[in-house]
């Protein structure tokens, strides 16, 4: 048995980490106490859960926070029972949404403890918002800690950006472009999400009116549950976190990945939405499906380097080839030339399990896509290059980093060149 280690940092990186064990649980009949309900031959799932010594699956997972109220909140609420307490670290000293305090403030033994404790490490997967102090820096230091000590498992990033219009930290831009540097760097595959998208998709599909983070967290822990669920179900699709990165990384650098998924419509809608193959294909690559916005998106200019679309449910391998196809003989969807084939197909007979407390309604079958499309570069640009030129030309709030011992103009030049550099690269490779 190969294990992966979940990583959760900061409050936004908790908040969505526990959504994600509540619909791993959900799908693998395991109760708040840790207790399967139903037993089953397929043992799969144990590459996220370790089993006790009384019989319970404890998650194989670390969140960490600079403050207390986040771990506080895991250990009073539904799934404080599920979790090994030993691996909810608290500090008491929070990170004033900066970069600087985060990265310095705090180490990585707990995780090594972990890690020590697995038999054969396939790779590792971190929740974080790069937006704030505690996700951004200390979860930096993380993926630079397990770069140094594992290189050759596999780094897989969940991580929240800052969103188009509005924010929730003036320093958002800064702590931001500070994380790029690393995600370039230190991880394999970066799956991107902002809470703005995810609250349009609520308000448009689901009729909420006012969306929270629960809302936003539940819908993005069925792209990443889809996303693992080869990792988890025996079958012929059945695959690992190295085969993922084979498949959508044509160059070490461009590795951030758009993510969507079909269908995403209410409980009352149900009836009404058709659930046919080539509908819920075609919906993953409209960008109103999209957990990550992009300004002015033109699927002719917009190419994809890779595609992976992962069905659930009831799909023959026939019926997923031939709506792809036909994706591509309407134009829907437009590859890079060096690569005309560009898709990965996963099939998984389980339907996504929808929870009571969902938002979305059940359907027989479901996709989930992770794309590796060029114009993700040009929404890095304008949400985090842009915004921090702006406040760095004036050397607006540079005072906090540069008072938690950060050397500010060195690292946010390198950093700034890093990024240019990948979108330089994005550039050549059309």
């Amino acid at each position: 048995m190969r294990e992966i280690i979940t990583i959760q940092v900061g409050q936004a990186g908790i908040q969505l980490g526990n959504a994600v064990w509540e619909q791993y649980c959900a799908e693998h009949d395991i109760n708040n106490e840790g207790i399967q309900q139903r037993e089953t031959k397929d043992n799969a799932f144990k590459v996220f859960f370790e089993e006790a010594s009384s019989g319970r699956f404890v998650p194989r997972s670390f969140a960490i926070d600079l403050e207390p109220n986040a771990i506080d909140d895991v250990k009073s609420g539904p799934l404080g029972s599920l979790f090994n307490t030993n691996n909810l670290v608290s500090e008491n000293e929070d990170s004033a949404c900066t970069f600087a305090r985060g990265h310095y403030m705090i180490g990585e033994d707990q995780l090594r403890k972990l890690a020590d404790s697995c038999d054969n490490i396939m790779g590792f997967m971190m929740t974080n918002s790069i937006g704030g102090g505690t996700g951004s820096g200390l979860g930096m230091l993380i993926w630079d800690e397990v770069q140094i000590h594992y290189k050759k498992r596999s780094k897989v990033g969940c991580v929240i950006y800052p969103s188009h219009t509005f924010s929730t930290s003036i320093l958002e831009p800064y702590n931001a472009l500070l994380g790029m540097q690393c995600l370039v760097n230190s991880t394999d595959i970066v799956l991107a999400f902002d809470n703005e998208s995810i609250y349009n998709i609520c308000q448009r599909n689901l009729h909420i009116a006012k969306p929270d983070i629960s809302n936003v967290n539940r819908l993005i822990a069925k792209v990443i549950s889809s996303t693992t669920a080869s990792l988890r179900f025996s079958g012929e699709s059945s695959a690992d976190l190295n085969e993922l990165q084979m498949s959508l990384v044509a160059f070490p650098r461009l590795h951030f990945m758009t993510t969507g998924m079909s269908p995403i419509v209410s409980k009352m809608d149900i009836t009404t939405t058709p659930n046919d193959m080539q509908t819920i294909t075609d919906e993953c690559f409209k960008p109103t499906n999209w957990l990550v916005h992009y300004d002015s998106f033109d699927p002719a200019e917009d190419k994809y380097m890779s595609v992976m679309l992962n069905y659930r449910g009831n799909v023959t391998s026939k019926e997923a080839n031939t709506a792809v196809q036909l994706l591509k003989k309407n134009n829907q969807v437009h590859l890079v030339e060096w690569c005309p084939t560009g898709f990965k197909i996963g099939l998984n007979d389980v339907p996504a399990t929808i929870l009571e407390q969902d938002d979305i309604g059940a359907f027989s079958k479901n996709a989930a896509m992770i794309a590796n499309n060029t114009g993700i570069f040009r929404m890095f640009y304008k949400r985090i290059v842009q915004k921090y030129q702006l406040m760095f030309e004036q050397r607006a709030f540079i005072h906090w980093y540069a008072m938690a011992g950060m050397i500010v103009k060195k690292n946010y030049n390198k950093k700034l060149a890093e990024k240019n550099r990948s979108t330089e690269n994005n550039r050549e490779i059309l």
